[in-house]
Order: C-alpha cells, then structure tokens, then sequence
C-alpha cells in the first residue's frame, strides 16, 4: 500500500497535523508528515521543512527564512512541487490550513496526476476555489473553524477528512480493462448536439471523456493529453478562444493547443461557439460592449455576438497554434454555422461575421502532409457534419 502525506505547516498547525496522522495511520494506511514550515523547521515532522525546501532550484535559501512571507511562501510551493514529482510512493496527499497554506499545497497537489487522491481541508473552500483547484481533481472541504487548535468541530471535520483520504488509498477504484483508447471532446451548450452525434457515431470504438469549454474544462482535457491518458482529441469546441481575446469569463490560457504540438497526439477539431463571447449576468457585461448584439442566456449568463474583426483575431490565434503541430491536424470548418444560435433564422446568424473567420483561416492555416483543413458546407450541429468528423477521425487514428 503506498503512503499519505499529511502536508502543513508544523510551526502553526503541528497539533491538528498530527491528528490527522495518527488517524490514518490508525486506519492501518501508511503515512508521513510534511513539514512546509517558511519560518524554520520544527521538530516532529517524518520529512522537514528543510528536507522540502532543498527542493527548490535556488537551494533552501529561497524557500526559508526569508523576511517577506508571501516571498517564502511562493519559494516553498516551487519546493514542495519539486519535492512531491521526485517521491515514487505516493498514494494520496491531505492538506491542512489557511489561505496561505492552501494556495502552497495546492499549487503541489495541481503538479500530481489526476486521480491521486488529493484533499485540501482549508478556511476558503466555501469560496471561489477555482484558482486552487485549477484543472484538477483536488477535493476541498472546508474547515468550518480556523485550523488553529483542536476543538469539538475542527476534531470532526479534521478526521473525516483523515478517514477520506485514508479509504481512497485503502479501497482503490479498480482499474478500467475495456482497452478502447480515451479520446477528448471539448462541449457547449450550443455545440452539445454535434458531441452527442459524435458520442454515437462512434460508440464501441472510443472512450468519450467530455470537457465542458469553460476554461478550465480545456485546460484539464490539455492535461491529461499532456499526462499521455488520452490518445487523441475532438475538440469541436473553440468558445474559450474569443473569451480569452476579448475579456470573457471562460478563457483558455495563452497556451491553448500548445499540448498537441508538444506531444505530437492527433486533433481533429473545428471552431464550435467562437461566434460568442460569455460574460456574467447582463449588468456584468463590460460598458464598451453594452450597444453590442447580446443574447440573454439565463439570469447568471449573458452572451455577446463576435464581429468580423474579432473573427479574425479568433482565427489568427487558432491556426497559429495549430500550425506549430507536426502530428495528425484536422481543421473542420462548417460553413452552415459555428453554433445553435448561429443558424439561419436565430440570434446570432451573421454571415459577414462567419466569412471573416473563415477567409481568416483559409489565409492562415498552413496546411502539410499532417495537416488538413477541411470545408463542409453543414452546419456544426448537422447529423452529416459529425459523420463528417467522425470518418476523418478513423482516417487519422489509422
């Protein structure tokens, strides 16, 4: 059985890490105490502050000790990140704290694969923990009570979370045996009918693992291609494209499609949802953009419609991307429209808007002996335009 690591800072938290420990370790699991102390190291712990902070790049100096705390504790997650990919026996990892503690392991835990068992018991998992969790799978649970000595609560909401971690590693999931090779999807609402054709189109030959385009749904697709668990993507959906360039509130990073060309996997993909930018409720939407064409979506989602110029700023970012892939590329681009409120007769039909993406990336797009950029005159939600994909994927995968 491989060991947990119960990770904080011993010179505050040492007492309820300690708990924490002798739970697990009561529940016959292994475990070892981390110690990411930034002041100095305490005495306790199974592996010390200065063991961890040896890790960093710049030696122990950069990491403790240091006078500016949010320096050392910058310089300890960079630690403790390096510390935790050089361990070989992992089997989960608990974390205890506050805001500080919480953003130091978890930005270790982001680095370890998916599906490890990660737990973070912190004072801001009521609030948004996006930028913690990130594209992981990092459960947090929040403390109710500060982590700052044990009481009747924090002595229930610290074992629980003790047992958690614990049964995760006792009771592993079995592994799955089916051997179809896990594929991709990137999915919005306005592109869900195209997925699910695809979903059927190839069923029995594919493992589907859909991403919802919100940003961070692009991002965990992107790593677990980069973790080698996927063999290949559909990534139909580009929404997150123009939320990046114009201010949306579901971005990809500067590095979307990067993963394809570092790791060579086939895409097979299109522009899905770029004929909209997402924003928040309708007073959300940012005043330089209130005399634009915006659709109310519901009380919480606002969209605005992409112009021909914004077009082709989305289409310059795409094939500048994908021209730097030297594995298999399929560009789809369905000339019938990029959305379900695209279409003929709906909000956001615009064909002066779709020409500009198009011509943008006819002029654009490089195309090789492994990169194809393929037209079809079907809408993206159209039965033929995933038959279409679908053909092309096997053709690719072959």
């Amino acid at each position: 059985m491989k060991t947990v690591l119960v990770i904080g800072t011993m010179d505050t938290k040492a007492d309820e890490l300690r708990f924490a420990a002798d739970l697990i370790r009561a529940a016959g699991v292994p475990v070892r105490l981390v110690d990411v102390s930034t002041a100095t190291s305490v005495a306790g712990a199974d592996v010390s502050a200065e063991e961890v902070a040896a890790s960093h790049p710049e030696g122990r100096g950069a990491a403790l000790g240091l006078e500016d705390r949010g320096r050392a504790v910058s310089g300890m997650a960079v630690a403790l990140t390096r510390w935790l990919l050089a361990q070989e026996d992992i089997g989960g990892v608990l974390g205890l704290g506050g805001s500080g503690n919480t953003a130091l392991v978890t930005e270790g835990m982001r680095a370890l694969p998916v599906t490890l068992p990660k737990l973070m018991v912190s004072t801001v998992a009521s609030g948004n923990v996006a930028p913690y969790v990130g594209p992981t799978d990092i459960a947090m649970m929040y403390s109710v009570t500060d982590v700052a000595g044990l009481n009747a609560i924090s002595r229930r909401v610290i074992g629980n979370a003790a047992h958690a971690i614990a049964g995760m590693v006792k009771w592993p999931v079995p592994a799955d045996v089916g051997g179809l090779p896990g594929i991709g999807m990137t999915m919005f609402g306005v592109t869900t009918t195209c997925i699910d054709q695809l979903r059927a189109e190839l069923a029995g030959e594919i493992e589907p693992y859909v991403f919802h385009a919100t940003g961070t749904g692009g991002q965990s697709m992107e790593k677990l291609v980069e973790a080698g668990l996927l063999s290949a993507a559909l990534d139909i959906t580009a929404t997150e494209v123009p939320d990046l360039l114009m201010g949306g509130v579901f971005p990809c990073t500067t590095d979307r499609y990067g993963v394809f060309a570092r790791t060579r996997r086939p895409w097979v993909g299109s522009v899905g949802a770029v004929d909209m930018v997402n924003f928040g409720a309708l007073e959300t939407v940012p005043e330089k953009y209130r005399d634009r064409n915006l659709y109310f979506h519901n009380a919480q989602v606002t969209l605005m419609r992409t112009t021909p110029p914004e077009n082709r700023a989305i289409a310059r970012f795409i094939t500048d991307a994908l021209n730097h892939c030297e594995g298999e590329v399929r560009l789809f681009l369905p000339l019938g429209g990029v959305s379900a409120i695209d279409a003929p007769g709906m909000p956001f039909h615009d064909p002066e808007a779709d020409q500009a993406l198009f011509d943008e990336i006819r002029a654009t797009f490089r195309s090789g002996p492994n990169r194809r950029l393929i037209e079809t005159e079907h809408h993206i939600n159209a039965p033929a335009f995933a038959a279409d994909v679908a053909r092309h994927y096997r053709e690719t995968i072959q």
